[in-house]
């Protein structure tokens, strides 16, 4: 008996006009260059990456009616998988041909490590050209649409980033003060839901996992890129030093997921312990 491929999988609909009006995208959206460029530039700047609801020990459901009230009518953001899907269903309700990727993290590590497959980005095909677009990797968020071509550079409106052939994979890397930096290696095998749900389950559940030990947040503020680690806000600008920010206690971190991040935060009754109690 086949499996079941990606086009005859039933995908549920998207609240389309709640997403547009979530990312202030106020364009005329049509399956094309401009709208995706538009789009995924417009949801990093609006739906930080962050990872409260692991962080705080609940489950990450990624049913997209789930995901759609997280997101959409909550105040919140959420982490690749969240974030990707978010973006596919939407790119899907205008017309786009899009399907989902799964890579092994390298950020941080060396080329040669062999993590597991714990991030999600998205494959577009467009106009004959396959493109990439990856709107949930946290303090590298990619926001422009590259072309899937090896050994080139690519402008995108804040970093430059370039695919390279790692064997059989291809390896996503951005250029970090004049440094070509890995972040993840993949292949073009679409993975079933079901993989999709085993690597969002481990990261969000398993004690070593970086969202459940850390606070982590991020998102593009024009020119900027913001990040949150614990206690420690950074804002970071091509061209110019990092600014490193110690906050001072757990008001304070609220006040910078609220007003920098745009956070409205959950209603959990160990939120404002679990934020006092952040490592300085």
């Amino acid at each position: 008996m086949c499996p079941t491929t990606t086009a005859t999988r039933v995908h549920p609909p998207i609240d389309l006009d709640a997403y547009l009006r979530r990312i202030d995208y106020r364009a005329t959206v049509a399956p094309d260059l401009p709208t995706l460029r538009g789009l995924v530039a417009a949801h990093a700047a609006t739906i930080p990456f962050e990872n409260l609801t692991p962080w705080l020990g609940l489950p990450v459901d990624l049913e997209l009616s789930a995901i759609e009230r997280k997101v959409l009518h909550d105040g919140r953001g959420g982490y690749c998988f969240e974030q990707n899907l978010l973006l596919q269903a939407a790119l899907r309700a205008i017309g786009f041909e899009v399907s989902a990727l799964i890579a092994r993290v390298l950020w941080r590590q060396t080329d040669d490590t062999m993590t597991a497959q714990t991030h999600m980005l998205l494959r577009v095909d467009l106009d004959g050209e396959t493109r990439l677009v990856d709107v949930g990797f946290g303090s590298q968020t990619l926001t422009g649409a590259l072309r899937l071509q090896a050994d080139i550079e690519q402008p995108t409106p804040l970093e430059p980033f370039r695919l390279v052939r790692m064997d059989s994979d291809w390896c996503m890397q951005s250029r970090v003060h004049g440094v070509w930096r890995p972040l993840y290696r993949f292949d073009l095998h679409t993975p079933y839901p079901i993989d999709l749900v085993v690597a969002n389950h481990y990261v969000s559940t398993y004690p070593g996992s970086r969202f459940t030990t850390h606070l982590v947040a991020a998102r593009i503020e024009g020119d900027r890129r913001l990040t949150l680690l614990d206690r420690e806000f950074t804002v970071r600008r091509l061209g110019h030093e990092p600014e490193h920010h110690s906050l001072r206690d757990g008001g304070e971190v609220r006040r910078v997921l609220e007003e920098r991040f745009g956070l409205r935060l959950p209603e959990h009754a160990d939120l404002g312990r679990r934020l006092g109690e952040l490592p300085g």
